[in-house]
């Protein structure tokens, strides 16, 4: 059975930082795409980043945000610094066969961690 956690959500001011992580099992995760969604209050899920050959960002992220795992800990996370309060939002982590900045091709999907940013 395969679960992805997320963990590391919280609340901060405009300008803090929080790391997310994401603990696989169930899967080999060096053979997988990882990505980091995420949902604000009535707005649909969107893309933030993915990993897998290579690394991309939505443009509103990009240098504040930076995704990285560690297959050996089955592991993926997401540094989040330079934080605004539009980045407040339910994040969710996702697996993949491919990289993609859409949701469809992700197979699984953790049960979300609450960042709150307030200004």
């Amino acid at each position: 059975q395969v679960q992805l956690v997320e963990s590391g959500g919280g609340s901060v001011q405009a300008g803090g930082s929080l790391r997310l992580s994401c603990e696989a099992s169930g899967l080999t995760l060096s053979s997988y795409a990882m990505a980091w969604f995420r949902q604000a209050p009535g707005k649909e899920r969107e893309f933030v980043s993915v990993i897998g050959g290579s690394t991309y960002y939505t443009s509103s992220v990009r240098g504040r945000f930076t995704i990285f795992r560690n297959d050996a800990e089955k592991s993926v996370y997401l540094q989040m610094n330079s934080l605004k309060p539009e980045d407040t939002a339910v994040y969710y982590c996702a697996a993949g066969p491919t990289q993609a900045a859409f949701e469809r091709p992700y197979r699984y999907w953790g049960q979300g961690t609450q960042v709150t940013v307030s200004s």
